[in-house]
């Protein structure tokens, strides 16, 4: 069975209730997973980040906790005031992701596919962070003191000339066009991939001799979602995210995608208007209720930025928030097999056309055995 996964979030200065568009993949995981049978599925976050680091070094409660315990706690606050999710959370520095990293990493370096070299990179004059191939500023202590030269033992990832970094089997959407302008930004990476950073934080390749360095963050999110998949028995994991996160992460995923068995694929979905005063303006006007709102801000709008890969504009929202009341009405009491069995294959094969297909919506909402009656008449009126 398909799996889907978000593509885990930064764990950046924000939290859900604020900020829900980082959410939007998280959201999309769930629908999907819940309309196909799947069981629910972790919720996934990067925290091997510099922004990270540094957020921590300033925090006052520093002395008192460590990186990860910190990193744990403000996790936990995304979620407040709701409840936590009900499979749970899983990080990119989790002990199980920790394993298959080293495990996956120790069998590519035995095929050629990564290897240890020497490398001439920078690093900070203050702080000893090694910046990369190029001389700019060190982001981990912004000291402005200047890098120097030196040669480093690095894990790297030489992509051959031949090796594409993305092809139409690695998205989860059939009958849809292959995002050319993607895949064009994808294959302009660095024909070197240096796989191993400094950080405070991350999965240490000290069993690989890089003593001090944590494995890059962008392979490090591909293994969580292979790590969430392995746990629960799947090889089919579909990671869900945007073009733009696509196209910076695609090529550090590529040499793990097809591993083990497991064919992990993107699912594109575009940005949701969820900060814009129309939305809040729209539920008036309408005199929607706060259930229809929710089911429409955390099913429906992440189902139909599946579709619309390119983001929906804040023009489209009074139209689906219509067609998603109508549908509602019109919902039947008990779906019927044939259309859910309908609703499940297109899910687990990324056909994307149901999410505006009334008939099928219909049913789609009646398979949601917790949403109940999500709208009412206007005071007055009766159903």
């Amino acid at each position: 069975m398909t799996l889907f996964l978000n593509g885990p979030v930064q764990n950046g200065a924000f939290t859900l209730a604020n900020r829900p568009g980082k959410a939007a993949g998280i959201r999309l995981a769930e629908a999907l997973n819940q309309l196909t049978g799947a069981q629910p599925a972790p919720h996934l976050w990067n925290t091997v980040t510099l922004d990270g680091d540094l957020r921590h070094r300033t925090a006052a409660a520093t002395t008192l906790l460590s990186r990860g315990q910190w990193e744990r706690r403000q996790l936990a606050a995304k979620y407040a005031p709701g409840p936590a999710p009900v499979a749970g959370l899983l990080t990119d520095t989790a002990p199980q992701v920790a394993a298959l990293a080293l495990r996956v990493c120790e069998e590519l370096l035995a095929t050629g596919t990564l290897a240890l070299a020497h490398v001439k990179v920078r690093l900070c004059r203050a702080c000893d962070h090694m910046t990369g191939e190029v001389d700019h500023a060190c982001r981990a202590c912004t000291t402005g003191a200047g890098t120097r030269p030196a040669l480093r033992q690095l894990l790297v990832h030489d992509r051959p000339d031949s090796w594409p970094v993305l092809e139409r089997a690695d998205f989860h959407a059939t009958r849809a066009s292959l995002p050319a302008h993607l895949v064009n930004i994808a294959q302009n990476a660095p024909q070197r991939l240096l796989l191993s950073r400094t950080r405070a934080c991350g999965i240490s390749l000290g069993p690989l001799g890089l003593d001090g360095m944590v494995l890059d963050p962008r392979l490090g999110l591909h293994l969580a979602v292979l790590a969430a998949a392995a746990q629960r028995g799947e090889d089919r994991p579909v990671m869900t995210l945007t073009e733009n996160a696509a196209a910076n992460v695609a090529a550090y995923g590529a040499p793990v995608r097809r591993w083990g068995g497991m064919q992990l694929r993107y699912a594109l979905h575009g940005r949701i208007p969820y900060d814009e005063p129309v939305l809040r303006r729209l539920f008036e006007a309408h005199r929607v209720t706060p259930r229809l709102q929710r089911l429409f801000t955390e099913w429906y709008l992440p189902l139909c930025a599946w579709r619309e890969r390119a983001g929906i504009t804040p023009a489209r929202l009074p139209a689906l928030i219509k067609f998603l009341r109508r549908v509602d009405l019109a919902r039947p009491a008990i779906p019927a097999d044939e259309v859910l069995a309908e609703l499940q294959h297109s899910a687990e094969a990324g056909d994307r056309r149901w999410v505006m297909d009334a008939r099928v919506l219909a049913h789609a909402l009646a398979h949601r055995t917790d949403v109940g009656s999500a709208t009412e008449p206007p005071e007055g009126e009766t159903g």
